[in-house]
């Protein structure tokens, strides 16, 4: 398991290096300004409908019934209902776009109220969004393409295409100039990188024999009870994306750089989130599914509590460093060009506040997967919309006083509201076995992390006014070296206390 995690979380943390290649880029040319925030709209709606209908809800649905289907009925009877799935998927999608395109400014105007009396910045917003919005009819493809690989234990291609949306924005904005400006340049990036990533998914599909084609479009039995899974999933799934349009719209009320500070940290605190958590979850999932499927509950709880064990472990540094030092991550990686210190001081806010949630944030996804491998969708989704529910409430209570932070402590409390509930639901249920040595463990990683942050705390200023003279990058010069001091001692303190204590053995 610890293997197929590294391979997901391997090429994952190379798509988030590249992803920071990208955003130092974006921060240089766009700034954290207008055009910034009209691309951010023109970004996070695809990503929206994306969140709803792709790997979201599809993944939770779809990798248990195509697991149980491979298991009981064979390899033919599951490419059969993908190949249904499929068809039908394209349908949906073909329909979206359809209906999105001419719609466009109503769809902006829902999501971004406060760019209507900016006809400027609205006008960009809408004619970016038509160029990014067709991204979602070829990453909804590539969820299907990439849970069929997943199902059968081939993770490394579903986590390295990412990096193609990366590489494809980067491309495009070195040839900005043949544009109408760099923003219309990064849209035509992510539609490029849409056909990319789809056409590395069918070939590495099609080499494992688990590609889809069209078929017709029949209601069998089987892809009747994906559906009947897959609906808790979308509302459980648009409850999320319910918190993520409240910020959108929100920020759109607030003074013009909030759509930008939200999104370099959150980019920052999706780091940990794509790495460690998407990882262990993508790996995690079908273990259990196959586990549960054969009647093997005992292999089930194994490989939770080692998903949880890892996720913990790899998660505390990234929310100490966060808390830490957050304004100097910030300025460090994308300070420079039009993004000045103001901005570096509004992003690292947001990033504290994010972080506050990290350690929920990313224990939902294995905590989720106790009644996802069980086929039980729906009490995800309750718990989801009453987590949901707490943290737009929140958000109105927090936005006037706090801004874009306020926005961030909310999405916080929802994660632990979130992650809570599922944990006392799966356990009342006999559906999570927590390892009783766990809590030994969690103290032992947060106690090591939090002296790793303070030690940050402490020799950020001095190391930062130690390499002032430095011409190139000081600032990231001091993080890096920070991160190295901060880092070895946290290990140090960490694999040692879990040594001393025979806990180690939890993240074997």
């Amino acid at each position: 398991m610890l293997r197929k995690i590294l391979s997901v979380s391997g090429f994952t943390l190379l798509s988030r290096v590249s992803g920071f290649a990208r955003d130092i880029v974006l921060a240089a040319v766009l700034g954290a300004g207008p055009l910034m925030d009209a691309f951010s709209v023109a970004l996070r709606l695809p990503n929206h409908f994306r969140a709803i209908f792709g790997e979201g809800a599809f993944n939770q649905a779809y990798i248990p019934a195509f697991a149980r289907i491979r298991e009981k009925s064979g390899a033919a009877a599951a490419q059969h209902f993908s190949d249904r799935v499929f068809t039908l998927n394209l349908i949906v999608q073909l329909v979206i776009l359809g209906l999105a395109l001419p719609f466009m400014p109503e769809l902006v105007r829902l999501l971004a109220p406060g760019f209507v009396g900016d006809p400027q910045r609205f006008d960009l917003a809408v004619a970016l969004t038509r160029i990014t919005f067709p991204y979602l009819l070829f990453i909804t493809l590539v969820t299907l393409l990439s849970a069929n690989l997943n199902a059968v234990d081939r993770f490394a291609a579903a986590a390295a295409a990412p990096i193609l949306l990366n590489v494809s924005l980067i491309g495009a904005l070195a040839v900005a100039f043949l544009f109408p400006s760099a923003a219309h340049a990064a849209a035509w990036g992510v539609a490029a990188a849409g056909v990319l990533e789809w056409l590395l998914l069918w070939l590495a599909a099609r080499r494992e024999g688990v590609s889809a084609v069209l078929t017709r479009p029949r209601l069998d039995g089987e892809v009747k009870r994906f559906l009947k899974a897959l609906g808790p999933a979308v509302i459980g799934s648009a409850g999320v994306q319910i918190a993520i349009f409240a910020d959108t719209i929100i920020a759109s009320l607030l003074p013009a750089g909030a759509y930008a500070a939200l999104y370099y940290a959150e980019r920052l605190y999706q780091l940990p989130i794509g790495v460690i958590a998407i990882g262990v979850g993508t790996v995690l999932l079908p273990t259990m599914s196959r586990a549960i499927a054969a009647g093997d509950e005992a292999k089930a709880d194994k490989a939770q509590n080692r998903a949880i064990a890892l996720t913990i472990f790899a998660a505390a540094p990234f929310a100490a460093a966060f808390i830490a030092i957050p304004e100097l991550i910030v300025a460090a990686l994308f300070e420079r060009g039009r993004f000045d210190a103001a901005a570096s001081q509004a992003s690292g806010a947001v990033l504290f506040a994010y972080a506050i949630g990290l350690p929920a944030i990313v224990l939902i996804r294995s905590q989720v997967s106790s009644f996802q491998a069980r086929g039980d969708t729906t009490t995800p989704m309750i718990v989801s919309l009453a987590a949901i529910a707490a943290n737009v409430g929140l958000k109105l209570l927090l936005w006037r006083d706090l801004g874009a932070p306020g926005l961030a402590l909310a999405t916080a409390a929802g994660a632990w509201i979130n992650v809570g509930a599922l944990f006392v639901l799966a356990l009342r249920r006999d559906w999570t076995r927590p390892d009783r040595k766990l809590p030994g463990l969690i103290l032992i990683v947060t106690a090591a992390a939090a002296c790793a942050g303070i030690a940050a705390r402490l020799l950020a200023l001095p190391l930062q006014t130690a390499l002032a003279g430095f011409a190139f990058e000081p600032k990231l010069l001091a993080l890096g070296v920070l991160s190295l001091l901060a880092a070895a001692l946290y290990a140090v303190l960490a694999l040692g206390g879990l040594k001393l204590t025979g806990l180690l053995r939890l993240l074997r």
